[in-house]
């Protein structure tokens, strides 16, 4: 088994660096609805916490074209969500 590293930071309510052996990533969400952008692109995660069911799809890298504009559309609902539930009184 190799060496593996993984050190999270966790900046404001459901907005996470993450950092590991192979680099870095930035999370937005909490459990139920998570989008993770890295160097390869995006992966967006929904689920029912404490189920274990989830389903996850995975965009293609940053290439400049239409993939592009659904992580940002995917970024924006995120911070939507956490906006949403943080400042919820």
């Amino acid at each position: 088994m190799g060496l593996r590293f993984r050190k999270i930071v966790r900046i404001l309510p459901g907005v996470r660096l993450n950092f590991s052996k192979s680099g870095g990533s930035l999370s937005l969400g909490e459990r139920g609805l998570t989008v993770n952008l890295n160097r390869d692109g995006a992966r967006t995660t929904a689920g029912l916490p404490g189920s274990g069911l989830s389903y996850s799809t995975r965009r293609a890298p940053w290439n400049g074209g239409g993939a592009s504009r659904w992580l940002w559309i995917a970024a924006l609902a995120a911070l939507a969500v956490i906006a949403t539930f943080a400042f919820a009184p």
